[in-house]
C-alpha cells in the first residue's frame, strides 16, 4: 500500500513472495490462483499486452515498472502470440476503467480468461531496486495461500534456469503468414519503396523459437512470403523448403539447454542467409562454440541504447532476454557488432564470411522503439546478393 493510500476493503488480498524470504501483500486481479515464475522486471511504458503475450516471458512473473497499468484496456490487434505468456502479473496500479477506441476488454477480463493471476497495490519501485541490487529471483503469486505455505512451496519447485521453455512455446505446425493480417507498426516509407522496387517475393523461414507476431508482419509488409516452422524441424528438412533466408527467433529460457536446437543452426550456417534475434543471436554463438552467460537482471524494456561499432551510430532498443554471449569466446570468424551502452554486453554479431546477422535486441519491437526496422532490410539485402 503506497502512503495515504485507500485500501478498498472488498479486493481480494494476494501476495508475491520471493525465494530470499521478501513479501508483497496486495489486491488481486485476474485469475484468483497461484502461480510461481522467474520475477523480472521491464522499463517499458507502454505495450503491456505486446509483453503479455511475447514467448521470450514464458515461465516468468512479470514487473512492469511503469506505476498505472490497464488504462488503455486490451484490443484484438496487438497479440505478439495466440495466447498470455507470463506466468503471472503484478503491478503498482491496476485501472478497472479503461479508455482507449480499440479496447474490447478489461486486463482483469484478459487475465481471467487465461487464467493468469495478478496483484496490485504494491511497490513496484521497492520490488524492482530488490531484483536489480540481489538480481532475478523465483517468486509466488498467489491470492490463495498464506505466506509460510507459499514460502515452504516455493523451496521444492524447479528454478527457471533447468527448465526448457522453447519446446512449450514453439508452433507445433508450419504456416505462412498471411498479409492481411493486421500490422501493429506502420514502415517507414523508405523500407516500403525498397520493398515494392523488388519484383522477387523472398520466401523467408522464421525458426519459431518463441517468435513475436510482428516479425511476420514486418516480412510480409516488406513483400516477403513469410513462413514459421516448429522449433524441431530437422536442417534437411528446413533446406528442402528451399528458403531464401531464415530467421531464428527470439524465445525464452536458457540457450545452454537447446543443443539439439544448437546442431541444427550448425547444419543451417553457411547453407543460406540467417538473421538471428535475441535467442536467435544467442544460438548463432553457441553454434559457432561461444559461449552464454546469465545476466544478474537481465535487458527488457525499450529504452536500452546500443552501439554500432560500424558507424558509431547508437540506436534505442527493445530488449527482453536475461542471457548474453561472453565476447572473450567468440571463435570461427563471429565478431561484434552491437554492444549495450549500459553494461558492455554483446548486443549485435556479425560473420567476417559468411551470410550471417544477429541483433541480441528485437527490431520488430512491440513494444518499444522502431529505430531498428532497417535491420531487416540489411537482412533481405543479404539474401538478394
Amino acid at each position: 500500500m503506497g502512503e495515504g493510500e485507500v485500501e478498498d476493503p472488498m479486493a481480494k488480498r494476494a501476495i508475491l513472495v520471493l525465494e530470499d524470504g521478501s513479501v508483497y501483500e496486495g489486491h488481486s486481479f485476474g485469475a484468483e490462483t497461484t502461480a510461481y515464475g522467474e520475477v523480472v522486471f521491464s522499463t517499458s511504458m507502454t505495450g503491456y499486452q505486446e509483453m503479455l503475450t511475447d514467448p521470450s516471458y514464458a515461465g516468468q512473473i512479470l514487473v512492469p515498472t511503469y506505476p498505472l497499468i490497464g488504462n488503455y484496456g486490451i484490443n484484438e490487434s496487438d497479440f505478439e502470440s495466440r495466447q498470455i505468456q507470463v506466468r503471472g502479473f503484478a503491478v503498482r496500479e491496476y485501472c478497472s476503467q479503461p479508455s482507449h477506441w480499440q479496447s474490447t476488454r478489461t486486463l482483469h477480463e484478459f487475465l481471467l480468461a487465461y487464467g493468469i493471476p495478478g496483484i496490485s497495490v504494491i511497490d513496484t519501485r521497492a520490488l524492482t531496486r530488490r531484483l536489480r541490487s540481489a538480481g532475478v529471483m523465483m517468486g509466488i503469486l498467489s491470492s490463495e495461500m498464506s505466506i509460510e505455505e507459499a514460502s515452504k512451496e516455493l523451496k521444492s519447485l524447479p528454478k527457471y534456469d533447468f527448465t526448457d521453455f522453447v519446446h512449450q512455446v514453439s508452433t507445433e505446425k508450419a504456416y505462412e503468414w498471411q498479409s492481411n493480417a493486421p500490422a501493429t507498426v506502420t514502415l517507414p516509407s523508405l523500407l516500403l519503396r525498397g520493398a515494392s522496387a523488388t519484383k522477387q517475393s523472398l520466401k523467408i523461414l522464421v525458426i519459431d523459437y518463441g517468435l513475436k507476431y510482428n516479425i511476420l508482419r514486418i516480412l510480409s509488409q516488406l513483400g516477403c512470403r513469410a513462413s514459421a516452422i516448429p522449433c524441431t524441424a530437422p536442417a534437411k528438412d528446413i533446406l528442402a523448403l528451399n528458403p531464401e533466408g531464415i530467421v531464428l527467433s527470439p524465445g525464452p529460457g536458457d540457450p545452454a539447454l537447446l543443443d539439439d536446437i544448437t546442431d541444427t543452426v550448425r547444419e543451417l550456417i553457411g547453407r543460406k542467409p540467417i538473421m538471428g534475434i535475441c535467442l536467435g543471436h544467442q544460438l548463432i554463438g553457441k553454434a559457432l562454440r561461444a559461449q552464454t552467460f546469465k545476466l544478474k537482471f537481465g535487458h527488457r524494456g525499450g529504452n536500452h541504447p546500443v552501439r554500432d561499432l560500424a558507424t558509431g551510430r547508437v540506436y534505442i532498443t527493445a530488449q527482453n532476454h536475461g542471457y548474453a554471449i561472453d565476447a572473450d569466446t567468440l571463435k570461427q570468424g563471429l565478431e561484434v557488432s552491437h554492444i549495450n551502452l549500459n553494461d558492455g554486453t554483446v548486443e549485435g554479431l556479425r560473420h567476417r564470411d559468411l551470410p550471417i546477422l544477429s541483433i541480441q535486441y528485437h527490431s520488430e519491437a512491440s513494444p518499444g522503439p522502431l529505430d531498428n526496422m532497417y535491420l531487416f532490410e540489411r537482412f533481405l539485402e543479404m539474401v538478394r546478393k
